[in-house]
C-alpha cells in the first residue's frame, strides 16, 4: 500500500503541471509531505499525514503576527499554531 500512495503523488506530479495545482500554505507542499513521510515512515503515518494536510490546508486558516515575538504564525483548523519556519514564503 505505501508504494500505491508513493505511486499515486508520483503521477500527480507528472500529469498535473505545477501551475495548475493549488497553492499550499505550508513551506512544504503537501504532495511533498506526505510522499516523505509515506516514503520514510511507512503507509498508516502517511495516511495519517495526507488527512492532517487535507483538513488543514484548505482554507479557514488565521495568519497572525504572535505579540510576543513578533513573528507571523498561523492557525489551523485544527487549532494547531504554526511558526514562520513553516508557512510558504507567500504569506510572509
Amino acid at each position: 500500500m505505501k508504494y500505491l500512495i508513493l505511486l499515486i503523488i508520483q503521477t500527480y506530479w507528472n500529469f498535473i503541471p505545477q501551475s495548475k495545482r493549488k497553492r499550499c500554505i505550508f513551506k512544504t507542499s503537501c504532495s511533498n509531505y506526505v510522499y516523505q513521510i509515506t516514503k520514510n515512515e511507512g503507509f498508516i503515518k502517511g495516511i495519517k499525514a495526507f488527512i492532517f494536510r487535507y483538513k488543514n490546508c484548505r482554507g479557514n486558516f488565521e495568519i497572525f503576527e504572535n505579540p510576543i515575538s513578533k513573528k507571523k504564525q498561523i492557525l489551523l483548523p485544527s487549532k494547531l499554531i504554526i511558526d514562520s519556519d513553516e508557512i510558504a514564503e507567500r504569506f510572509l
